[in-house]
This record gives structure tokens, C-alpha cells and sequence, in this order.
């Protein structure tokens, strides 16, 4: 048997400072990615908290005639409004900034679970090219907004967040010898 003319035996290892720079590579990219998903989840839910917060603490008619789950159904109709407006607000704004993006995270995809639940499901699968429209109401959106915050709750928010600068700061604190 004879081996493939694309593999190499001789072929030079590479060295420390290479695989180095490759796992320096690696981290950062990830970390990018994941900055790239918190800043586009972030600034989807904000809009929609701040778009709901402007239309004041009355929820609207078609928001009045949702059937909410059992979860918050015993919440007042303009409670969940304002505590949806304001959830995606907080919570968006922590995920920009990565303050407790897991939990941040956590938090939006319940929000998204709710809102599926009442509203998007039962218009169906449509999405980009309809979003401003009746048609784009549909459950796409959300489901994609749903696997961005997945990754964020398993991942975390990433080197750029300010939750891994917290637990640098935390670790250094740690290991700094008392002042005499």
C-alpha cells in the first residue's frame, strides 16, 4: 500500500510559538463570534423593549387579546407588557455590555419563549424578507434570535464582556499579597 500524494511524513512539525499563536488565534475568534451574537441579540431586544416602553404602560388591544402562558398569565395584561419592555431592555443592555450574559441570555429566551408562545407561532414560518410586514410576524426571527442566546448561555459572554474583566479583576484581588 502506498500512501496519498497530499500526505506528507516529512513535513515539519510545527513549533511552540506557532501552536501558540494558533490557540491565541482560536480564542480570539471565538470571542469575536460571540461578541458579534450579544451586540446582535442586544440591540434586537432593546429596540423592541424600548419600542414598547414609548407606547406607554397601557398595553395595546392586540396585546390585550394574547392568551399568555400559565407562567405569566397571572400577571395583569399591562404588567407583562411593561415587564416585557422592560425585560428586553435591561436584559438587552446587559448582554451588549456583557454583564451577566448568561443570565441575560437566559432571561431573553424566556421573554422569546413567551412571545413565540402567544404571538409568532401560529402566523408561521416566514421572516426576513416580510419582517415589516403581517407576514413577517411569523416565528423565524425569534427561533434565530433563540440559537444566538443559546450560545451565549452555553458559552458565555465571551473575553470582551464585562463579566470576564470582573473575574480577572476578582482573580488578581485574590492573589495580591495583603498590604503590610
Amino acid at each position: 500500500m502506498t500512501s496519498s500524494p497530499t500526505s506528507n511524513v516529512n513535513a515539519p512539525e510545527p513549533t511552540g510559538a506557532l501552536r501558540q499563536l494558533a490557540r491565541n488565534l482560536d480564542a480570539h475568534l471565538r470571542d469575536l463570534g460571540l461578541l458579534a451574537l450579544r451586540l446582535w441579540a442586544a440591540q434586537e431586544f432593546m429596540l423592541a423593549g424600548w419600542t414598547k416602553l414609548q407606547g406607554g404602560t397601557q398595553a395595546p388591544a392586540w396585546f390585550r387579546a394574547l392568551d399568555f402562558p400559565a407562567l405569566v398569565a397571572w400577571l395583569p395584561v399591562d404588567a407583562n407588557w411593561v415587564a416585557a419592555g422592560a425585560g428586553e431592555l435591561v436584559l438587552g443592555a446587559a448582554l451588549l455590555v456583557g454583564l451577566g450574559a448568561r443570565l441575560a441570555a437566559a432571561g431573553l429566551l424566556f421573554i422569546t419563549w413567551v412571545a413565540v408562545h402567544t404571538v409568532h407561532f401560529d402566523l408561521g414560518w416566514s421572516g426576513w424578507n416580510q419582517i415589516e410586514t403581517e407576514a413577517g410576524l411569523g416565528f423565524k426571527v425569534p427561533l434565530m434570535l433563540a440559537v444566538m442566546l443559546v450560545a451565549i448561555v452555553t458559552q458565555g459572554g465571551g473575553q470582551y464582556a464585562l463579566d470576564r474583566w470582573r473575574a480577572e479583576r476578582r482573580r488578581r484581588t485574590a492573589h495580591t499579597p495583603p498590604m503590610p
